[in-house]
């Protein structure tokens, strides 16, 4: 592996207007596909809102005379027309009200997505561009041609700084295009897009931020033995 990779940086017309280096501690590392998909799975269950909620035979409302009686009848003996055999009656270990999320340390976020995007980095899928339109207006046809010169597939993420409402009011009614900023990717975004595309200041943004992450922890313990 080489310490870093270069890809181009693009302006709005299209024209290259420089290269940014790609950490290869960040774009350039192994995948590990079980801790993905764990990181993945443990994403989708905390998006899941739990308010799922079925009433016992304590919970549904009437029910409290016996139907009829105990003996004499040649049928069954039943306390309550809320039991749950009953049209109307409650429901047996139905599902309740639950919190779905997992316990997901950060360093294993953090290495999830650097092999997301090394994955789409090798594969020539991670874009770097100055700005998506020009001047300070936005200007949803000027952020299309750019992405329409980058890439040409139909899910595309863009990743953008906190205060760029150009570029977020440009593409935020794209179909295509999924709108985050730096410090919001994450792994199960850059699965499920076909190209990843930086502006400047976000991936500057990006790589002084944690995702870097520390592999000589486990030597600083082995040199403290």
């Amino acid at each position: 592996m080489s310490d870093t990779l270069t890809v181009d940086v693009v302006d709005f017309e299209g024209n290259k207007a420089g290269s940014a280096d790609l950490p290869a501690e960040v774009f350039d590392v192994q995948t590990n596909i079980p801790l993905i998909h764990q990181v993945v799975v443990a994403q989708r269950a905390a998006a899941r809102q739990g308010t799922h909620d079925t009433k016992s035979r304590g919970e549904v409302r009437g029910g409290g005379r016996k139907p009829y009686k105990q003996k004499g009848t040649g049928r069954a003996r039943q306390g309550s027309t809320r039991a749950p055999q009953f049209a109307g009656g409650g429901v047996v270990h139905g599902p309740t009200p639950r919190d779905y999320a997992q316990r997901t340390p950060k360093k294993m976020k953090a290495a999830a997505l650097r092999g997301a995007l090394s994955d789409r980095a090798r594969a020539g899928r991670v874009h770097v561009v100055s700005g998506f339109a020009p001047g300070t207006a936005p200007s949803t046809k000027s952020a299309l041609a750019v992405l329409d010169n980058l890439s040409g597939r139909k899910h595309v993420l863009v990743v953008v700084e906190r205060q760029d409402e150009i570029t977020w009011k440009s593409l935020r009614n794209v179909e295509r295009v999924h709108l985050l900023v730096a410090d919001q990717l994450n792994t199960y975004d850059v699965l499920i897009s076909d190209d990843v595309v930086f502006t400047q200041g976000a991936l500057d943004a990006f790589l002084a931020g944690p995702v870097k992450g520390s592999n000589t922890s486990s030597e600083a313990k082995e040199e403290t033995k």
